[in-house]
């Protein structure tokens, strides 16, 4: 079975839009990833309709609560059979256990990953939260923390990735966005990496949206990525 190491970002307002994009490619080629906006429009229903088409779903609703309610949510997401989902590292120890306890009602469980601190915050915003540590050395914390916590890795930038690779091991997952290939626009990001330079420097999935949703032929972009990372 093909273990496709590119997470399309599903950017779409419908589900139709999605739907659409859903039959240009192929679960071989890539997984999906459904956000906040496209599951507040479509909700719960498009999710399970993508796996049952045979999409891997990254459900990126990054939850962030009390320990009880995050549980509840994790385990309405594990029903719904998707394939990984996160929550906010921020949370804390009591949440992110409840988080994974959430999980594990189904056989074949979710993968379960952290975000440490959103990639659009500066140190000058956390530095508003009272928060003086470095950046770097919070964003270190937060992914050990989850770890340790019995999660499966963290959502990271690119440009972090080596040093937290080598901070939280081999074994965890590292999801990277802002990901843009050499013939690609950069689009309104300001720090992007290629896929090849995220994979050498230890990430385990690359998160890409327009360069492959708004390329002519996505199946063509994406196996031009994959062609690249192979």
């Amino acid at each position: 079975m093909k273990d496709p190491r590119i997470i399309v970002a599903l950017d779409f307002s419908d589900r139709q839009q999605a739907i659409e994009f859903s039959r240009k490619v192929t679960p071989d080629q890539c997984r999906l990833k459904v956000g906040k906006e496209l599951f507040t429009s479509a909700g719960p229903a498009l999710v399970e309709e993508l796996v049952n088409y045979g999409y891997d779903i990254f459900l990126d609703l990054k939850f962030h609560d009390i320990p009880n309610t995050v549980m509840k949510a994790s385990s309405a997401a594990a029903k719904l059979g998707v394939w990984m989902l996160n929550v906010h590292a921020l949370g804390g120890a009591a949440m992110m256990q409840a988080a994974r306890e959430g999980i594990e009602i189904v056989a074949q469980r979710p993968f379960l990953i952290a975000v440490t601190v959103l990639t659009s915050m500066s140190a000058r915003d956390l530095q508003d939260l009272g928060i003086a540590t470095p950046l770097p050395k919070i964003v270190d914390q937060l992914a050990r923390n989850a770890i340790s916590n019995g999660l499966d890795g963290v959502v990271c930038s690119a440009q972090e990735a080596p040093v937290l690779r080598a901070s939280v091991g081999d074994a965890a997952l590292l999801v990277t966005p802002g990901i843009r290939p050499d013939w690609a626009s950069a689009d309104d990001q300001q720090r992007i990496v290629t896929p090849q330079q995220a994979i050498a420097d230890g990430a385990s999935y690359l998160v890409i949206g327009r360069p492959i949703t708004q390329h002519d032929n996505p199946a063509q972009a994406l196996e031009m990525i994959s062609a690249s990372i192979s």
